[in-house]
């Protein structure tokens, strides 16, 4: 059984089902300075436009995963290229939080 936006529910023969889900990025709640593609997902470092600044942050490009904004990461559905799926979600956090330590590491 599938409803649709207008609340009309229809029953639906199948053998097999793929639910897909962060086809949409809910990210309303960050500032705008973090840059996007076109569609709403978040540019990390190799998606980042190329010869930008990184907000004024000199000779360090980007961390892996990290967005446009220094100290900021993005992993997981709402990230532009990601593949949408759990398991990738899950290895992306566990990059992110070593660009973290990265960043917070005082540099040496």
């Amino acid at each position: 059984m599938t409803a649709d936006l207008t609340g009309r529910v229809e029953t639906v023969a199948a053998a097999a089902l793929f639910v897909l889900i962060g086809a949409t990025p809910h990210i309303d709640w960050l500032p705008r300075s973090i840059d996007r593609d076109d569609q709403g997902f978040i540019l990390t470092r190799q998606d980042l436009p190329s010869g930008r600044s990184h907000h004024g942050v000199a000779a360090r490009a980007p961390l892996p995963l990290e967005t446009s904004v220094p100290g900021v990461f993005a992993a997981g559905d709402v990230r532009h290229g990601s593949v949408k799926r759990v398991a990738s979600a899950v290895g992306e956090g566990s990059v992110s939080i070593r660009s973290v330590h990265q960043f917070l590491s005082p540099v040496t």
